[in-house]
């Protein structure tokens, strides 16, 4: 009978802790935010019980989907400029948007000793492949290029660019071998208790435009309450714990 009782209490806890009226939310994220959004996608469930589906990718592509109708009803863009544009549009709702994550870029190689701590490599050559993700589409593509730029090394390395759709492809190009080193998003080589594989640059900040990536209520999710939940929880504690153990920076 005791046994019974405890069981019926977790049961009863368990019903009240989870919104009876527990719906869904379709968010677009930025392809850099996937692994970070996988967790809190997770802890954001068990918090609400609301359900989370994701489509990952560059910001530049959700813009035009976005724009053509796509039922997205949350975006977590990897700028501020996107989510600007779209309230300005009336695409999404004005006063929603704010910043969850700061990113960071980093120069990557799978192989040990080929990056420096200090990016010369990318002058001295020694590489046939550089990838980095579309600057028309992607923050971190264009911020690649600033950086190349800045180290007026844009024309040297133009034939040894291997342009990716988003930052996660990009990504790929360089776990795969496909190209040799890369310029990828920290988080995707930073993940919490594990250690960067291969050798890096972390590239100083002052390189390249900061990346502020915002979020935003798209008028698809104006009336529904699970998408102004997911809003609410990414500037949660525990959401906010989970973006700076991928490397991210706050606001």
């Amino acid at each position: 009978m005791a046994r019974q009782f405890a069981l019926f209490s977790l049961a009863l806890t368990a019903a009240i802790s989870v919104p009876v009226s527990a719906g869904e939310v379709q968010a677009a994220v930025a392809a850099n935010f996937a692994g970070p959004m996988a967790r809190i996608g997770e802890a954001f469930t068990a918090a609400t019980g609301h359900t989370l589906k994701v489509s990952s990718g560059a910001t530049g592509k959700f813009y035009a989907q976005i724009a053509a109708g796509a039922p997205f009803e949350v975006l977590l863009a990897a700028d501020d400029e996107t989510p600007r544009k779209l309230i300005a549009e009336g695409r999404a709702v004005a006063g929603s948007d704010f910043t969850y994550a700061i990113g960071k870029l980093a120069l990557w190689s799978t192989q040990p000793g080929l990056v420096d701590d200090q990016g010369a490599v990318l002058g001295k050559g020694g590489f046939a492949h550089l990838a980095i993700a579309n600057p028309k589409t992607a923050p971190y593509g264009a911020a690649a290029m600033e950086v190349l730029k800045a180290r007026q090394l844009a024309g040297a390395v133009a034939p040894k660019l291997v342009t990716a759709e988003s930052i996660a492809q990009a990504y790929q190009f360089v776990a795969t071998g496909n190209a040799e080193l890369g310029f990828v998003a920290w988080s995707q080589v930073a993940s919490p208790g594990q250690g960067v594989k291969g050798s890096y640059w972390l590239v100083p900040p002052s390189l390249y435009g900061e990346i502020r990536q915002d979020a935003v209520l798209l008028k698809a999710g104006e009336k529904n309450p699970a998408a102004a939940a997911l809003l609410a929880y990414l500037k949660s504690e525990a959401a906010k714990a989970t973006i700076q153990s991928y490397g991210y920076g706050l606001k």
